[in-house]
Order: C-alpha cells, then sequence, then structure tokens
C-alpha cells in the first residue's frame, strides 16, 4: 500500500499542475473602451500618444485598471455622423463606450431635438449590445442664444436620466476658454489640456469600470 506522505505529495502536485494549466489561471483579457466622438476625442494636432484615448489609458493603468482605450473619434463628426458610423466604429467586444458627440451640432446651430434623438439612438443601440456607456456633456457657444444654449446643454442631463448612463457634464471641464490650455483656435486642447479632462474625467471612468466589472466576475 502506498504511504500516506507520499499520496499527499501526489496530490498537491496534480493541485498545482491543475492550477497551472486551466484556463481560469489564465488572466483575463484587458476590458476595451471605445472612446467615440469627434475632434476632441481624436486628437486633433495631437500626436496618438497625446491624445485623449491614450492618455486616459495610461492614467487608468496607473490606477491598476487593466483596459484598452481605441480612439474611435472623427474630426467634423455630429451626433448623426457618429449614429450612421457605429455599426462598424465600435467593435463587437467592446464593454464601454465614452460618448463625447455634440459639440459640432451647437457650432452648426442644428436643432438640439436631431442632436437629442441621434445621440439616444447611439446609446439605446449600445445598451442592446451589452455596452456601458459614459456620455461626455458639452456646452453650446454662447452666443448661439440663451434658448438654444439651454435647451443644448440641458439634453445631456435628460439622456443620462433616460437611459440610465454616467454622465461627465462637461468634457472640457477646466479647459475652455484657459489660453494655455488650447491651441491657437481657441476650440482644440493641447496635450496640456487634454491631461486636465483626463485627470478630472477619471474618477467618472472608474464608475464606468465598476459596473462592467461586476458581470464578467
Amino acid at each position: 500500500m502506498m504511504p500516506r506522505t507520499t499520496i499527499f505529495n501526489l496530490l498537491a502536485a496534480f493541485v498545482l499542475l491543475a492550477l497551472i494549466f486551466t484556463p481560469s489561471h489564465v488572466s483575463a483579457k484587458p476590458l476595451k473602451i471605445i472612446a467615440f466622438g469627434d475632434s476632441l476625442t481624436a486628437g486633433y494636432r495631437l500626436d496618438t500618444h497625446e491624445a485623449f484615448p491614450a492618455q486616459l489609458e495610461r492614467a487608468l493603468r496607473a490606477r491598476g485598471h487593466d483596459v484598452v482605450v481605441a480612439n474611435a473619434g472623427v474630426s467634423g463628426d455630429t451626433a448623426s455622423g457618429g449614429l450612421a458610423r457605429l455599426d462598424w466604429a465600435v467593435p463587437k467586444d467592446a464593454d464601454a463606450v465614452i460618448l463625447e458627440l455634440g459639440a459640432n451640432d451647437a457650432l452648426r446651430g442644428i436643432d438640439p431635438i436631431k442632436t437629442y434623438k441621434a445621440l439616444t439612438s447611439i446609446i439605446a443601440k449600445l445598451h442592446k449590445r451589452g455596452v456601458h456607456v459614459l456620455i461626455a456633456g458639452m456646452k453650446a457657444p454662447r452666443n448661439m442664444g440663451k434658448d438654444y444654449a439651454q435647451t443644448f446643454d440641458r439634453m445631456y442631463t435628460y439622456l443620462a436620466e433616460h437611459h440610465g448612463a454616467i454622465l461627465y457634464p462637461f468634457f472640457l471641464d477646466g479647459v475652455a476658454g484657459i489660453h494655455k490650455l488650447n491651441q491657437q483656435d481657441g476650440l482644440h486642447p493641447t496635450a496640456e489640456g487634454i491631461a486636465v479632462i483626463v485627470d478630472r474625467i477619471v474618477p467618472f471612468v472608474e464608475r464606468l469600470l465598476k459596473r462592467i466589472q461586476p458581470l464578467q466576475g
């Protein structure tokens, strides 16, 4: 009969091998966040590593999050343009989307109702796919008139409430109107301006990640 100590040693060896070779021991793949927006997301006149998605990914990884942040920004895009390209621009394996659209709608004076309908369609389609959404709000230029600005600005709050999405109220918070944080056009942040945006939005993105991770656990 095999000695008891030998049996224990064999069992321990089998357990160790199981831990090494079972799929559950392999580290999970990173969470995939898609930054879906316009030139503010794309990184207008910035190097790739300076753009919002790249800086956000570095900031999240520095805080211990295993994530990949993909850049799906298109300069000049409107909410309707985003809706038109959504199906191919956001991959099937996306876990979450940061939705940053509407700035060009406001600059062009597009009816906020049209913008709202396009954005709500985007969010509804993403939720149907099981993709969590963080809405990055914008503000209309004040020269568009008080009524237009109020309707446009409130639109993002309504979107978040209607869809149960997380809202970051103003994507350019802490950057808009500050000369040293913007490029010469006064509209697009510098790399330093993007760093300010990232620093302020990270807590909201971490709330987004908490919505995803319990489902994976």
